[in-house]
């Protein structure tokens, strides 16, 4: 009866630890439930994205927008801007992605990130052309802090073109 009894403590014992650890504080003394992640960093904009993606927003783009998402593990910048198609398909080519923009059929999106800029989000545009790059496996030494960029380029009216970027 007694080792039946400790038995019974010692697994409801665990029990609430298990729980208090989960629900704990972490190093910064925040809730994990806090929903500190993700958040928009406000003083972050075209020029840190730009940088960060080793990219050149070309000259007479209008509608230039930028934008960093703060994450646990890694940034998300965004950069969009219409263009003429012919710019959008240089920078589409400058990312030496080992295939070119293909068209990429409507999916649904993944978070809202383009939604924070005012924007549809790419990958939910009917004939939306996409290509994706990875600059370290394409030995792109410009861009050696990022690991991945998404580039959507959405054709418009009058030769014009808008351009999605998303990097981290």
């Amino acid at each position: 009866m007694i080792i039946r009894r400790c038995a019974r403590f010692f697994a409801a014992l665990a029990v609430v630890v298990c729980l208090t650890a989960c629900s704990g504080a972490d190093a910064d003394g925040a809730r994990a439930s806090d929903e500190r992640w993700p958040r928009w960093d406000e003083s972050a904009g075209v020029a840190e994205v730009v940088a960060f993606m080793n990219v050149a927003v070309p000259e007479g783009a209008t509608e230039v927008e930028g934008a960093v998402q703060i994450n646990p593990q890694e940034d998300i910048f965004l950069l969009s801007f219409v263009t003429d198609e012919e710019k959008a398909e240089d920078i589409a080519e400058d990312l030496r992605s080992e295939e070119p923009l293909r068209v990429r059929k409507g999916d649904s999106a993944e978070g809202e990130r383009f939604g924070h800029l005012g924007l549809s989000e790419p990958q939910t545009l009917k004939e939306v052309r996409w290509a994706g790059v990875c600059p370290p496996c394409v030995s792109d030494g410009r861009r050696s802090k990022v690991q991945w960029i998404d580039i959507y380029v959405e054709t418009l009216k009058a030769g014009r073109a808008r351009v999605y970027l998303q990097a981290f």
